[in-house]
Formats: structure tokens, sequence, C-alpha cells
């Protein structure tokens, strides 16, 4: 095939092998650990999370009146394959401060989305919360996925911030997407590919190591800007 084959029906994709799906794992870190996500998790999340209701202002689920109410989400998606929940765990402790998951999952496309993400405010905003991110995408790169996806309302400023600040890069949006909680939503796309993910795994690393944060626990550099130079285009809105 020559080049012009190539512009007219995509370049090829020379030993193009789907990668598997993710299964039930554990993804440790320094500051986080990642396990399956299961009914014990239940009081721990709820004590995480039940202060702030807005966590759920954009989740087709939530908030939870109670830990039995949580109790009764988790038990409908803790042994689904897509989407594959994580209980987001303090490795010292042991206690469940969030969840995230892996779903629309596609080997046979080599693409994989990142969602349902919900911090406790212990997690809200700390390297920890990063960590898992990190962890989660460089999983996904490691195993021969091409595409690594976020998805969020397009109203959810802080999603769409975090997102770019991960160093996906902003693709769109699907007006009328979905109807969640009998409201409209607009779907705001983000993505990383995996020619993109030596330059991005760098940054994390360089953003997580402990020389990176002073005695107070204070960034000395800002992970946006290490992730901002791999960006192939930026995010509308937070232009505004």
């Amino acid at each position: 095939m020559g080049a012009a084959d190539g512009e007219r029906l995509g370049l090829p994709v020379p030993g193009w092998r789907p990668p598997p799906a993710p299964g039930p794992m554990v993804l440790e870190g320094r500051l986080i650990r990642l396990e399956p996500l299961s009914v014990r998790h239940t009081g721990d999340l709820h004590e995480a999370t039940r202060h702030d209701d807005s966590l759920w202002d954009y989740m087709g689920h939530g908030p939870f009146a109670s830990a039995e109410g949580m109790r009764d989400w988790v038990r409908q998606v803790e042994a689904g394959p897509d989407p594959l929940f994580f209980a987001l765990c303090d490795p010292a402790s042991g206690r469940a401060q969030g969840v995230a998951s892996y779903l629309r999952i596609a080997p046979g496309a080599g693409s994989i989305e990142v969602g349902w993400i919900t911090f406790g405010s212990a997690l809200q905003r700390s390297p920890a919360a990063t960590e898992a991110m990190f962890l989660m995408m460089g999983w996904a790169f490691g195993a021969g996925y091409r595409r690594y996806e976020w998805k969020c309302n397009a109203l959810n400023l802080p999603s769409r911030r975090a997102a770019e600040r991960l160093g996906l890069s902003y693709e769109g949006t699907f007006r009328q997407a979905l109807v969640v909680k009998g409201r409209n939503r607009d779907t705001a796309w983000f993505a990383a590919i995996d020619k993109e993910w030596p330059l991005l795994e760098a940054a994390f690393r360089r953003w997580l190591d402990p020389g990176n944060f002073d005695a107070g626990g204070r960034q000395r550099i800002r992970l946006s800007d290490l992730t901002r130079p791999v960006l192939v285009t930026r995010d509308p809105m937070l232009a505004k």
C-alpha cells in the first residue's frame, strides 16, 4: 500500500491484535490501591461521600440516603464486566474512599473508557486521586489499547478540567446524547491515544514524585503544565 492508499483508506496497523478485556484485578500504587468493588466497601464509601450530595449531580445514580441504599447499587454493579468497577482504597487503612470503572470496553477496536468516577472528600484534589487515574490509564495502554476515553456531561466543568489536566484531548460534544434523571445530557468527549502515552507517563511520574511537593504538600509543578504539550486540541469551554 502506497502513501496515497494510506491517505484514502487509513494508515495500516501492522501486527494489530486486540488487547485483553480487563478483569477483576488489583492496581497498586504508592498512594492508592484499586481493588474490585464489592459490598464490603459500602460502609466506607457511604461515609466518604454522604456529606456532599453534589457528587451525584451528573451521575445516573445517587445520592444515597443510607448505606443500605448504596449497598443495593453496589450489588447491581459489582460483578459486571462492563462497567468494571474498582474501589479506590487508602493503602494504610484499607478504607474505600471512592470508585471508578472501565466501561465501553472494546478490545476489537482497541478502545476503553474510564468513568463513573466518584471521589470522597479525602480523595478530592489529592495526589492519590491523580495516581488512581494514572494507574488505570497505565494498565490500559500497557495491555495494548490504542485509545483511552473520558466522557462527561458537557455542563460538568470540573470533569472537563480534570480530563484536560490528565492529558486527554477534547474531541467534541455529542448533542442530546442521553436523558439522565429526566434531564437532557450533551456529552463532551476526550481521549488520549497510545502514541501519546510515553509523554503522558513521564508527566505523571514527574508530578507524582515526592520531590514535586514541598513540606506543606504543595505542588511545585502543576500536572496541567506537564500534560499541556501533549494535547492535540484544547477544550473551548475552559477558555471562557
